[in-house]
């Protein structure tokens, strides 16, 4: 498989809510080749506290995101570590909505790559919000979307789960002490009652509940830099596809102007991003179809790394969703 990585040099980045993102940069690593009309392309934004390298294991030829048919390309949103980061970035961090994450990707795939129309973007959780973002903002540009295990507006009890994280961390005594206690909150709401019921972590290889807690959940939040994590939160407790000029606020509207085929995928256990979420947005969707993930692993039946039923379940529905 062909790939390549890079930076992209955004500038002094202008903000939609104000002030400036001076020397702006994205991180990028592309998989597979380019076709000559420059009509394979899949962008597949990050989700939350994610670096590239933890959502490629989908980009593969028996899964769905085919590089040997793709030009598949990941942006690292802002504030995750590698694109342009508190941890990384000289001075107060400037607040950066999902908004000005995608019109830089656009950017990037225009000067770099000279794409103007992509065939799907694909995204997960916080890349969820990307792609319907992507669909919105950028109309007959975007062929087609995946919002899996995400939402075009970040729901109120999303917001309040991510306010008992944020308290976590800026309370706790030392940084990797509110790391700890984000990975411990955060293990209780990314997976269903019926996982912990039925001890399915012992099938990922850890013997016991607090193995379990510590080398997954601790130790995956302990990777990355509290900062990032808070301005990523951020970000995610704003994402609403109808908060810009275009749209004033009216979400209606916003599902209304997409063009692209749209494929929500939720799960069925997903305690914050839920099924319901979706439900209410479909009726707006010009082309919509609505598939439940029938999981019992919450909202980790997105990024089922560990999981090969939902892995197939997903490849089955987004191939369809390409073959249209």
């Amino acid at each position: 498989m062909r790939t390549t990585e890079g930076v992209f040099e955004c500038g002094d980045l202008a903000l939609q809510r104000g002030g400036t993102l001076k020397g702006a940069r994205i991180v990028y690593k592309t998989y597979g080749t380019l076709s000559p009309k420059r009509d394979n392309v899949i962008v597949y934004p990050t989700s939350y506290s994610a670096h590239h390298t933890d959502i490629e294991w989908l980009i593969a030829v028996e899964h769905c995101l085919d590089p040997s048919r793709y030009f598949i390309i990941i942006p690292n949103m802002f504030t995750n570590g590698l694109s342009s980061s508190p941890s990384n970035t000289q001075g107060d961090f400037p607040e950066v909505t999902t908004y000005d994450n995608v019109t830089q990707q656009r950017r990037l795939l225009a000067e770099l790559f000279g794409v103007d129309r992509v065939k799907m973007v694909y995204g997960w959780s916080m890349g969820a919000q990307q792609a319907y973002h992507w669909a919105a903002l950028f109309g007959e540009a975007v062929e087609r979307i995946v919002i899996n295990c995400g939402s075009a507006k970040t729901a109120p009890h999303n917001f309040v789960f991510l306010e008992g994280v944020r308290t976590a961390v800026q309370n706790a005594r030392t940084p990797q002490e509110g790391l700890r206690a984000m990975g411990r909150i955060y293990a209780g709401w990314a997976l269903s009652q019926t996982f912990y019921r039925r001890e399915m972590w012992r099938g990922l290889g850890f013997s016991s509940l607090e193995d379990f807690l510590v080398r997954s959940w601790e130790a995956n939040f302990l990777r990355r830099d509290a900062r990032d994590l808070m301005a990523q939160l951020w970000t995610w407790q704003n994402g609403d596809i109808s908060a810009n000029d275009l749209f004033r606020g009216d979400l209606a509207m916003a599902l209304a102007a997409i063009k692209a085929k749209v494929l929500l995928m939720p799960s069925a256990t997903d305690l914050y991003f839920q099924t319901d979420d979706n439900r209410l947005e479909l009726p707006h969707l010009r082309h919509g179809r609505l598939v439940e993930i029938p999981s019992v692993w919450g909202h980790r039946a997105g990024n089922p790394t560990g999981n090969p039923e939902d892995a197939a379940f997903l490849d089955r529905q987004v191939e369809a969703l390409l073959n249209e």
